[in-house]
């Protein structure tokens, strides 16, 4: 095993570079597609925060999520489209907590300057 403190995460990301590596499709129908597989298997907020990063770099915006979440109702139901959209709010929630203490500990390095 590597000498790394983050193997999981390390591995989720060649996992997702390949993945990214060998799909034919353009950055932002691949962010799509993605997330529509994140909503049908109702997957929790951190995975959503997982892949927001990429989505919005890839010209994903908050219409294209309410478009997806509108095509695949049919599909995965009610609920699960209800959850995903709890859970998006909740990885968006989380990602705004951590750029506030980013933003918090730059300032107060800052001061101590």
């Amino acid at each position: 095993m590597p000498d790394d403190d983050t193997p999981v995460l390390d591995t989720l990301a060649d996992i997702t570079a390949a993945a990214v590596e060998h799909n034919s499709l353009p950055p932002r129908e691949l962010m799509i597609a993605r997330l529509a597989a994140l909503i049908a298997v109702d997957a929790p907020p951190a995975s959503h925060l997982a892949n927001a990063g990429a989505a919005a770099d890839s010209g994903v915006v908050a219409d294209d999520i309410q478009a997806v979440m509108i095509a695949v109702a049919p599909v995965v139901g009610t609920a699960r489209v209800v959850s995903a959209g709890g859970k998006i709010l909740r990885a968006l929630g989380l990602a705004v907590a951590v750029a506030a203490d980013e933003l918090a500990d730059e300032l107060a390095d800052d001061g101590a300057e």
